[in-house]
């Protein structure tokens, strides 16, 4: 058995099997990695570990990036009481961008799909996990589902900001997490695939414009406001909202946007935020 490359083919796949998303990618991978069904599960447990410790350190601790740009706003944002957004979605921002200033700080995270959109993914499963009081077995095996949409998107397309923008990293960090948001709250199958396809074409056409190319300044602040998106997706899809463009042609259709992006825009800091004239100072204060 192995992976199919069109997330139609997968829903299908599960269907006959009478399965959840994520069980059947465990099912797979345990298959294609000759190792127990158990032995995948406790390795994606060690990961969910990290991704948790990377956030509370980030909210936790006075946290400085290695450039000295950022750090410490997770932490003020966490401890704001009075903001406009609920209990879930601040959470949601606050702990994404948690993990974001770790990653800048250079310490200990979890690549979801990389390094620059690696705290919209846990900060969302976090945020909603505390709040409806779920046990992290359950977080654990939508991770599976997660990781599922990334490797499609991967396939059919691109994760990475330097071939597709930065739609292409906290876009696709967006879609995962709306999926796992989908099926650890109960949702159908085709819910799943409507969150992926509402939050890549609520992102889609984001540049990748980093400030002194370091994954730092807008990067971190994207974490945020993706993971709210994420949160957006999932909610509309289990309120039963479809999207009308299907989710593997919303995938080809941001692959065909990033390749349409000018370099400029592709994580080589020539334009956008990145050649600002206070970018350029920042820049040339920190040496080229």
């Amino acid at each position: 058995m192995h992976f199919p490359d069109n997330l139609k083919d997968m829903l299908i796949k599960a269907k006959e099997m009478n399965c959840s998303l994520s069980d059947l990618v465990i099912k797979i991978e345990s298959e294609k990695a000759e190792k127990s069904t158990e032995e995948i599960f406790q390795k994606m447990m060690g990961y969910w570990k990290i991704m948790k410790e990377g956030i509370n350190k980030g909210i936790e601790e006075n946290i400085k990036s290695v450039s000295g740009l950022t750090g410490g706003d997770a932490k003020k944002y966490h401890l704001e009481n009075k903001g406009l957004l609920g209990e879930i979605a601040q959470k949601a921002v606050a702990y994404s961008m948690a993990m974001a200033e770790v990653n800048a700080a250079m310490g200990k995270i979890v690549a979801t799909p990389t390094a620059g959109s690696c705290g919209i993914l846990p900060g969302v499963l976090l945020s909603i996990s505390e709040a409806k009081k779920i046990e992290d077995d359950k977080v654990v095996k939508s991770l599976f589902t997660a990781a599922y949409i990334g490797h499609v998107i991967a396939k059919k397309g691109t994760v990475a900001g330097a071939e597709g923008g930065c739609q292409a990293e906290c876009g696709s960090a967006a879609a995962m997490a709306a999926a796992a948001v989908v099926e650890l709250l109960g949702g159908e199958l085709e819910n799943i695939l409507d969150a992926v396809a509402i939050a890549l074409q609520s992102i889609m056409g984001l540049v990748c414009d980093p400030v002194a190319g370091l994954v730092e300044i807008p990067c971190i602040i994207r974490n945020g406001s993706c993971a709210v998106t994420a949160v957006m997706a999932a909610d509309l899809a289990l309120a039963g909202v479809k999207s009308v463009i299907p989710a593997d042609e919303v995938i080809s259709a941001m692959a065909e946007v990033g390749s349409l992006l000018p370099v400029e825009l592709r994580e080589t800091s020539m334009a956008g935020l990145a050649n600002t004239p206070t970018a350029r100072a920042i820049e040339e204060k920190l040496g080229g």
